[in-house]
């Protein structure tokens, strides 16, 4: 009863509307519910495994206690080297000018009997044997000083000089130029750029 209902409103059978295609499956979206996705490319599926793997940490370099060590051992040794080099120089130093001091000392002692020589050798002497030895003592102990390092400070006629020169008397005097040292009493010395004692004169003008 049915079928023939259906068949009096004119609707097509199953066999007509499967050969219309009219009831072929629609195409469905990957986003349909109950739907399965398109398949993906290897690419793809690469990419995205590669996009989820974590980044590797830089490898921190481990740190050799050996090489710490001997770095230490070579900063202690640079430091000490140092310090030595610096302790050889000063004492060098330190004794070169004690012995400077030294001689300077002796020397200075030494001169009043080089000035009582001087002295004695500018007065008359009728004893020529007697000024003969006189004379070579003297000779004797100005090589000696001179081996020493001792120099006479250049005085007479000389411009004054306050560091070298001491004047203890100022006379006027046509023959000089203006502040020229016209007369030595004691003569100076000086042991390389030390003055071991100062010349003793008058400046004229």
């Amino acid at each position: 009863m049915t079928d023939e209902i259906r068949d009096a409103d004119g609707c097509e059978d199953f066999e007509s509307l499967e050969e219309s295609g009219l009831h072929d499956d629609e195409q469905v979206s990957p986003d349909t519910p109950g739907t399965e996705p398109a398949e993906v490319t290897e690419e793809a599926q690469n990419a995205d495994e590669e996009a989820a793997e974590p980044e590797e940490e830089p490898e921190t370099e481990e740190i050799d206690p050996a090489e710490v060590k001997l770095q230490e051992a070579n900063d202690k040794y640079m430091r000490l080297f140092a310090e030595f080099d610096n302790y050889r120089k000063r004492t060098a130093k330190e004794k070169s000018e004690t012995y400077q001091d030294a001689v300077a000392k002796t020397l200075l002692a030494l001169l009043p009997a080089v000035d009582s020589f001087e002295r004695a050798m500018e007065a008359p002497c009728a004893d020529e044997a007697y000024r003969s030895g006189m004379e070579k003592i003297y000779a004797q102990m100005t090589d000696l000083l001179k081996k020493l390092g001792l120099e006479e400070i250049p005085a007479l006629n000389e411009p004054f000089d306050p560091k070298v020169h001491n004047a203890i008397r100022q006379i006027e005097d046509e023959n000089f130029g203006e502040s020229t040292v016209c007369e030595v009493y004691q003569k100076g010395y000086r042991l390389g750029d030390r003055i071991v004692r100062c010349a003793m004169v008058s400046v004229a003008n």
